[in-house]
């Protein structure tokens, strides 16, 4: 009885050639291999995020196309994202006022629970957490939905009937981004400080007078515009990468859910980036 032929195993060049290296040798070649494939897969991205900027530009000068659908999507951002903003915002405001309020050292002025408020949820919470929350809820929606018409072939279909696939999905969407995240922030902002001094009054033992005495102590009109100026370069940044990941999805359903999961973790760190690049281009005027 005759055995079967064994089947020849192909092995990659490069791995053998690596293999054949001392153990020192072998693990730095492989280390900077990575780094350069990282390297050209950072520089690929951004560029291919560059040459899709320059398409959005373009498609600004459709007016026609895009402009019909923009109050749709400011409901779909805006409005439908109220409660959860407003659940959100409240939360942390009574949790920033009572934390300060147990944080404060004897004899201190329990006015400055109301000053402390403030500054925290105006300056930093109000906008982080409303654009960190936004990007998971609005962020996912964009790209699953532009992803989705991808694999489905629908944003071919928009080319053949001679759309701006990018004037007819993406600028409605950062349009309306770029309004709503402002006004939802502002929400967030005065939602957070009343939720603050109800539990300051109710829970923390803080006087009502108090704490409006705090809040007023050193307020200026530009604290709110810092917070607005944060909020409107979070939606613009969740609205370009959202959508940009939705546009170049791949591999049906599954390549949905990578791109849907990338966008969400990548426009929550440019988030974070912008807070503190805001932070150190405009801080000091707050003074």
């Amino acid at each position: 009885m005759s055995l079967p032929t064994p089947v020849p195993v192909q092995h990659d060049p490069h791995h053998t050639h690596t293999h054949a290296y001392p153990v020192v040798q072998r693990t730095t070649v492989r280390f900077f291999r990575r780094m350069s494939q990282a390297a050209l897969g950072f520089f690929g991205g951004f560029g291919a995020r560059v040459l899709f900027l320059r398409d959005l530009k373009r498609a600004f000068g459709e007016p026609r196309t895009y402009l019909p659908h923009v109050a749709r999507q400011m409901k779909a951002i805006g409005v439908d994202s109220v409660p959860l903003v407003v659940m959100v915002a409240a939360f942390i405001g009574g949790v920033i006022a009572i934390q300060v309020r147990y944080q404060l050292f004897p004899g201190m002025g329990l006015s400055i629970v109301g000053l402390s408020s403030r500054q925290i949820t105006i300056l930093e919470t109000g906008p982080l957490l409303t654009g960190l929350v936004l990007a998971g809820r609005i962020g996912a929606k964009m790209t699953a939905e532009i992803g989705t018409m991808r694999v489905t072939e629908q944003i071919d279909a928009l080319e053949t009937l001679a759309y701006d696939p990018v004037a007819y999905l993406v600028v409605p969407r950062l349009i309306a981004a770029v309004i709503m995240v402002p006004v939802l922030t502002l929400m967030a902002d005065v939602i957070g400080v009343c939720s603050g001094a109800l539990a300051a009054v109710f829970v923390a033992g803080v006087k009502m007078s108090e704490f409006k005495e705090g809040v007023r102590l050193g307020y200026d009109h530009f604290q709110v515009i810092y917070s607005l100026i944060k909020a409107t370069t979070f939606g613009a940044a969740i609205a370009y990468l959202c959508t940009y990941e939705g546009y170049v999805t791949m591999a049906g359903a599954e390549g949905v859910g990578k791109s849907t999961a990338k966008a969400v973790v990548i426009s929550s760190i440019w988030i974070l980036i912008l807070d503190a690049a805001t932070a150190l281009l405009l801080a000091p005027y707050l003074q």
